[in-house]
């Protein structure tokens, strides 16, 4: 049994028609070269029926947010998961480290958030890591437990068979700083710990993506870490070449990590 690699582009609030357009074509005449790794994107949630339009196949398509409301409702501005999967999407972002510090949301409700992503028949993509200074304070380890520690008390250690887990150091996202690979490695080996914890065929199954400032110089030595399976993408997922160069550091490692 094995850990396929996944490597998710986060477009974050970028993109036009005619930008997409342009970045899936260039998806489309690479992705057969890199059958071993699973792909998605991840556009602005105005782009999601757009961009499955164009999707290539053989990639998946994931949101970047959604409501904790499990009903539809009197809930303005917000995005039901149900719609999201009419759209097509396989995958969905939550607790986002630009969500917890820019719009204050609480591991309760991103605890909440994976829940009702799981109910709606989505697959949440978690997000946890420490910021500067938590970690010059000595406390990732902490920071990265709690964080955790609040979804596996909501929905239990068994929603992790269905769910992916992103480190993203805070300090080195969008700042192009980046983990080294042995701080990436020792972070996920510390996450896949807190899981095995739990239970250790579960923490043996879910893939865990490394998101801080990963491009293409820096993919494969972050990849061949053992408990990390791929990367969540910012800035480099903006463009074909980029991304696609992320993707082939990881088909370059030829089979996915076995359990």
């Amino acid at each position: 049994m094995t850990r396929q690699y996944l490597v998710a582009g986060n477009w974050k609030m970028n993109g036009s028609r005619a930008a997409n357009a342009e970045l899936l074509s260039g998806i489309a005449a690479r992705v057969g070269s890199v059958d071993r790794v699973e792909l998605l994107v991840c556009p602005p949630a105005v782009y999601l029926d757009s961009v499955r339009a164009a999707l290539p196949v053989g990639v998946s398509l994931g949101a970047q947010n959604l409501s904790e409301q499990i009903k539809p409702g009197a809930f303005t501005g917000e995005t039901h998961g149900a719609m999201l999967t009419e759209l097509g999407c396989r995958y969905v972002l939550v607790g986002h480290s630009e969500r917890r510090s820019l719009y204050g949301e609480t591991n309760q409700l991103v605890a909440d958030k994976f829940s009702t992503a799981q109910a709606l028949g989505l697959i949440p993509i978690l997000c946890i890591g420490e910021t500067l200074e938590q970690r010059e304070a000595g406390q990732t380890e902490a920071v990265l437990r709690e964080q955790l520690a609040a979804v596996i008390a909501r929905c239990g250690i068994a929603s992790f068979g269905a769910a992916v887990v992103a480190y993203e150091p805070v300090w080195a996202i969008g700042t192009g700083k980046t983990a080294t690979p042995a701080q990436a490695q020792t972070a996920h080996a510390f996450i896949r710990g807190l899981l095995a914890a739990q239970d250790a065929t579960i923490a043996g199954s879910t893939r865990l993506l490394y998101g801080g400032s990963c491009k293409a110089d820096n993919a494969a030595e972050l990849f061949a870490g053992a408990d990390i399976d791929g990367g969540l993408i910012g800035g480099a997922a903006l463009k074909a070449s980029d991304f696609l160069a992320i993707a082939d550091a990881a088909q370059a490692l030829s089979a996915p990590h076995s359990l």
